[in-house]
């Protein structure tokens, strides 16, 4: 039994048969149920939870189907068919309430008063019996029952393999409709039911999948089994155990973030590219495709035409004061996931699950600045690493979030306090880079005002993740709803503070890449100039950008890519997937 055939029972098994289904639409795409005969799980993300990412072949796809996708010629009614030969049409939308199912159909041709349905696929024939896969072959079936349940005559369909430029024939069997019923009654039920079908195990089906960034099978599949592990097992799990982990394709995002700072710019559209402008004039340009997300500080104009075609993208646009705070973020509408949103929701409300979530963000910080110091700090008293570590494993015992905040700030006092331990200020006399203590609102030295200005930037990228995820990034776990503040984006924040933020201010001291004339101080408040952002936001997108090998998974991402799998992780917490969230600390 194939993998996707041991997936599909499981879920058979799992599902009651007097499921409620009131709340699923009447008519399932036939797409979708070619989704379900190839992966219930990968159905469940795409129609369900509405989850969606293209790549190459899902491109490759779009441009295979460019013609068949408009719409061109008429379909009479079956009554008609008779009297007319050679029909041909593309991109035929047809639907039964019956059957409760709905295709567009790719082309139907006619001849003698029977219709045969086409279905384009972008790939060459395989080399198994029947050459066609049962995804396909159940998919052109449907198409041929709905047009059936229409009136026409239907005995078989097509399958046109664009690569290797050939029809396969599909025959409507007793046993291929029977099947086909049958996986449309199990999606639906698999759809009603609120539950995620399991991840496929070891498939080879995964790496090639355009959503594997979103479904992260290997890296559940490892952590659900981890959390039923006995300690013992845990102890003795061997290293190879994760080296068996397929690398998430691609390992960083070759997309980039746009600034746009400074009095006087403009952001406009021109063809496939964004044109940024001053005073009329093109100053710089990049193509659209390149573009992650666009980061506008202070009063920077957009057009309506540039707003509506990177909305159209899923590429949010942030908007920031001159001095990096957070104020709106403009993005599509909310992700169509509702049902991760619910659970969020319900567990937020949950003080013990508030509790277990608050912990596990604590010890990754905690962890990580104890790294961090005692990697980087010089003659750092070893008093000071025990005490730390002696914070993270009194961190499970808190009782509550009150008790958790102060462990937090214990832990804190002592690393902060040795901070600059970790900075070679160089000269005797150079003090601009002097640092005492964490402070804020505003920075009072340049050190804080680096601290402030990166964790907004963290802050704004977690914040784009998070909605792009589809949870809330307003209702944390750890930090509590207050009223403007994106407390998940700050739960999940914690962990990344040291390595990205902190290490940053740490390598761009120490390596003389940033000096005090990046710094203003005014009336006891410290910010950076226009010169010292642009130099601090180059080596924030260096650290995003750079490659690390993952301490669970084995392999290598780079940080951006690590922010985007803590949140899905998080995601399938929520869903009660995997037992606890495992906070992203290095080694």
């Amino acid at each position: 039994m194939t993998s996707q055939d041991q997936a599909i029972a499981m879920v058979s098994r799992s599902r009651a048969t007097e499921a409620d289904t009131s709340s699923v639409p009447d008519q399932i795409p036939a797409r979708m149920v070619n989704e379900f005969a190839y992966c219930p799980r990968l159905f469940y993300l795409e129609y369900v939870q509405r989850e969606w990412a293209h790549s190459a072949e899902t491109l490759d796809g779009r441009f295979v189907h460019r013609r068949v996708d408009q719409e061109r010629g008429r379909v009479p009614e079956a009554e008609a068919l008779d009297v007319l030969a050679g029909l041909k049409a593309r991109s035929i939308l047809i639907g039964s309430d019956a059957i409760g199912a709905i295709a567009r159909i790719d082309v139907i041709e006619a001849e003698d008063g029977v219709v045969t349905p086409i279905d384009y696929k972008r790939g060459a024939v395989p080399d198994i019996p029947l050459n066609a896969y049962e995804p396909e072959r159940v998919q052109v079936c449907l198409q041929g029952l709905l047009l059936r349940e229409n009136g026409y005559t239907c005995d078989e369909g097509f399958i046109y393999f664009a690569k290797s430029q050939r029809r396969i024939v599909v025959e409507f069997t007793v046993e291929l409709v029977d099947r086909t019923l049958e996986l449309l009654e199990l999606a639906r039920t698999t759809a009603a039911s609120g539950i995620m079908p399991p991840a496929l195990e070891h498939s080879p089906k995964c790496p090639r999948c355009s959503l594997v960034g979103i479904c992260l099978p290997d890296e559940t599949n490892m952590l659900r089994l981890a959390g039923a592990e006995s300690d013992d097992v845990k102890k003795h799990r061997r290293k190879s155990d994760t080296e068996e982990l397929r690398r998430l394709i691609p390992a960083r995002d070759d997309r980039m973030a746009v600034y746009v700072q400074g009095y006087g710019y403009y952001v406009g559209l021109k063809g496939e590219r964004l044109e940024i402008r001053k005073k009329g004039k093109a100053v710089d340009e990049v193509r659209l495709i390149d573009v992650a997300h666009v980061n506008l500080f202070g009063n920077v104009q957009m057009s309506a035409q540039a707003l509506r075609e990177l909305i159209s993208r899923d590429v949010p646009i942030v908007h920031l004061s001159y001095g990096g705070w957070l104020n709106a973020i403009t993005t599509p509408l909310p992700h169509k996931n509702i049902e991760l949103r619910q659970q969020q929701f319900l567990i937020g409300r949950d003080e013990a699950a508030c509790l277990r979530l608050a912990q596990s963000f604590v010890i990754g910080k905690i962890r990580n600045q104890r790294t961090l110091l005692r990697r980087n700090g010089r003659d750092v008293p070893k008093t000071v690493l025990r005490r730390m570590d002696s914070c993270r494993k009194q961190v499970d015992s808190a009782a509550g979030l009150e008790q958790l905040l102060g462990m937090e700030g214990t832990a804190a006092r002592y690393y902060f306090g040795n901070f600059a331990r970790m900075l070679k200020t160089g000269d005797d006399d150079d003090t601009a880079f002097d640092f005492t203590a964490r402070n804020r609102r505003p920075p009072r030295d340049p050190v804080n005002a680096m601290l402030s200005f990166l964790y907004a930037m963290l802050t704004k990228d977690l914040l784009a993740t998070i909605v792009g995820v589809g949870l809330d990034p307003y209702l944390g776990f750890y930090h509590q709803p207050r009223y403007g503040r994106p407390a998940l984006a700050l739960d999940l924040m914690e962990e990344f503070r040291p390595l990205i933020a902190d290490s940053i201010v740490v390598r761009m001291i120490n390596k003389r890449e940033i000096g005090a004339d990046d710094f203003v101080v005014r009336a006891g408040a410290a910010a950076l100039t226009e010169n010292g952002r642009k130099a601090v936001l180059r080596a924030y997108e260096r650290r995003m950008n750079a490659l690390i090998t993952h301490p669970l998974f084995g392999y290598s991402i780079s940080y951006r890519r690590v922010v985007e799998v803590q949140v899905r992780l998080l995601a399938r917490v929520l869903q009660g997937e995997i037992e606890r969230y495992p906070a992203f600390v290095t080694r």
